[in-house]
Parts: C-alpha cells; sequence; structure tokens
C-alpha cells in the first residue's frame, strides 16, 4: 500500500524499474486504488530471481513511504520485512499487545511478529 496521492508516481517509477532490471517481465497491478492497496503482480521468466525483484518493489514501497502488507497482513513469508515499514515503536507497541494477549507465545508464534 502508498499514499493514494502517490499511486501514479509509485505505478510510473516501479514500472520502469521492473521493466529496466528485469527485461521479459509482465505487470499486471491491480486492486483497491481507492484506499492504496494494490496487488502488484509481475509475471517472470522462470529464470528470475523472485528475491531481487521483490527487494526492488519493496524498496521503491518503502521510498514512498508505504507498506508491504496492507488489508490482508503481513503473513509469515514477509514477516521479516516488516521492520522496513514500521517503526520501531509501532513494532515494540505491537509486541508489548502479542506478549499481553499471547504471554507463552502459542498463537501463530513467527506469524505476524518475527520470532525473538
Amino acid at each position: 500500500s502508498v499514499p493514494i496521492s502517490s499511486i501514479p508516481d509509485f505505478l510510473r517509477t516501479t514500472d520502469e524499474a521492473v521493466i529496466r532490471a528485469f527485461p521479459g517481465t509482465r505487470l499486471n497491478t491491480f486492486g483497491h486504488a481507492g484506499d492504496g492497496n494494490l496487488h502488484y503482480n509481475v509475471i517472470v521468466p522462470t529464470s528470475l530471481d523472485a528475491s531481487a525483484l521483490n527487494r526492488l518493489v519493496h524498496d521503491v514501497v518503502v521510498s514512498f513511504g508505504g507498506s508491504i502488507s496492507a488489508e490482508h497482513g503481513i503473513g509469515q513469508y514477509r514477516v521479516n520485512e516488516l521492520v522496513r515499514c514500521r517503526s520501531p515503536i509501532e513494532l515494540a507497541i505491537a509486541r508489548r499487545v502479542k506478549d499481553a494477549l499471547d504471554p507463552q507465545n502459542l498463537l501463530n508464534p513467527g506469524k505476524v511478529l518475527a520470532l525473538r
């Protein structure tokens, strides 16, 4: 997600960067433009390094003051990326809430906040 006012510039910047860095990719962006939550999908050749592509897109999202997670949550695959989109204070508050509600860390450990 990015601020709604940034969507056109975000798409232009990201599209140009992806096409330049990863020739042969096809872009298919859709989602909830009304609240800034975009699904930035890239159809890639099978030989492409997906982690490098993800890093590039995530870097642009962060540079626009956005988040790599919005209405669907962060998910265990991207939980370690959360530190790039949230301030230390936000993460500390989230950790305190999690610890208060789940002191034994039984509920989805490592799925929302990284394991300690």
